[in-house]
């Protein structure tokens, strides 16, 4: 294929006051990582919490938490965001309906949604890896914390979750890349993140390999540079003997 690469196109003015294109690719790198990280601490939380119930002895709490993830699980991600974007803000109290669709900008009711969707679906694959970090571990970890006087909170907090997150971060950094990936839905409600800025710039300068390119080589940057932050953290938190690493 002869084709004539012009990597000088995102210094070209956008024709909007001194915007230049690479300024689009940065507004939209922000978004993408605010909406990421939103998402994921959300993700993290709930995850978490339903984790641990469904380890509990309870069948209620097991149940529910099972339901949740089923749920969010099975249905895909882009319906499930068309549902918190066009459908949900209907079923609000009619103040706050007219609070999320006119007086906050669109590209903020469009992040809520994106980040409440994105952190839901999430949390039930991170719910999965703690159950099974938790389930991972010896019967005599939580037998030993009985017999010292622990409570069931007590049990989890001390001894069970700070062993489980040892053994299942690399697979909770899975989850985190995919996070930073998945985002690229928010571009199908008009929120101009990564890949909705590459679109929009190729479209305006018709440079529709050097755009593709460079947001690849920005998704894989950013992603790159996750994996080796959570392997450091992997790394300095391990304990002889656990799962992770083989146990070494």
């Amino acid at each position: 294929m002869n084709y004539n690469w012009d990597w000088s196109v995102f210094f070209k003015s956008t024709g909007i006051g001194s915007e230049i294109y690479l300024d689009w690719f940065i507004a939209g790198l922000g978004w993408t990582i605010a909406l990421s990280l939103s998402a994921w601490v959300i993700a993290l939380l709930l995850g978490t919490v339903l984790g641990v119930m469904r380890t509990l002895p309870g069948r209620f709490a097991a149940r529910a938490a099972t339901v949740y993830v089923e749920l969010f699980r099975n249905v895909p991600l882009l319906v499930q965001l068309f549902i918190w974007y066009f459908i949900v803000p209907d079923w609000l109290p009619e103040k706050i309906e007219l609070w999320f669709k006119q007086d906050l900008h669109p590209a903020t009711s469009a992040f809520i949604s994106v980040t409440v969707c994105l952190g839901l679906f999430t949390a039930a694959r991170v719910c999965e890896q703690v159950r099974t970090g938790i389930q991972a571990l010896p019967r005599g970890q939580s037998m030993a914390a009985y017999a010292l006087g622990l409570r069931l909170p007590q049990v989890y907090r001390k001894v069970l979750l700070p062993q489980a997150f040892r053994i299942i971060i690399p697979p909770l950094t899975s989850e985190f890349l995919n996070v930073f990936k998945n985002s690229s839905v928010a571009s199908l409600i008009g929120l101009m993140e990564l890949l909705a800025q590459t679109k929009q710039t190729a479209e305006f300068t018709a440079n529709l390999f050097e755009a593709f390119t460079l947001a690849t080589v920005i998704y894989f940057v950013l992603n790159m540079g996750l994996m080796l932050v959570m392997r450091t953290v992997e790394k300095r938190v391990r304990v002889p003997g656990l799962i992770a690493l083989g146990g070494k």
